[in-house]
């Protein structure tokens, strides 16, 4: 029997989610990135899971079969710092990550610690980016 996953869309408002997030100032930065990611993606946020607002969706399938479906990109505004969901491997990302400011980053995830610590301009490039690389990858 396939595992179901644990993180699909839910009903909850993206606003209620984010009037819950402390500290209050980790809210406020999560509400700039929801207006950012709208723009860049050009659509709606939606919760997925408990805590990760994402945007558009897109289906994947492993070779060992697993599948599922997941945002195309994403953030979560966690409490020690603000995980962006972004395909970090496209052509366009690594010279917009050089221009962005102080971050980090994993497998498909960018770390910032605050917003004041990057250009917002350039992440807003990035998750444009991130969010064309993702919709060339996995076409509907």
């Amino acid at each position: 029997m396939a595992k179901e996953n644990k993180t699909k869309p839910e009903t909850k408002s993206v606003a209620a989610f984010l009037a819950e997030v402390e500290p209050a100032g980790r809210a406020d930065e999560g509400r700039v990135l929801a207006d950012l990611f709208t723009r860049a993606s050009g659509q709606e946020p939606v919760m997925w899971g408990p805590s990760i607002i994402g945007f558009g969706t897109y289906h994947y399938r492993y070779e060992s079969g697993h599948e599922g479906d997941s945002p195309r990109v994403g953030f979560s505004p966690r409490k020690a710092k603000l995980v962006c969901y972004l395909k970090l491997d496209s052509v366009g990302a690594a010279p917009l990550l050089a221009r962005l400011g102080k971050h980090g980053t994993g497998k498909g995830c960018l770390y910032i610690n605050k917003l004041s610590d990057i250009d917002l301009s350039v992440l807003e490039e990035l998750v444009a980016d991130s969010y064309q690389a993702m919709a060339e990858a996995y076409p509907k």
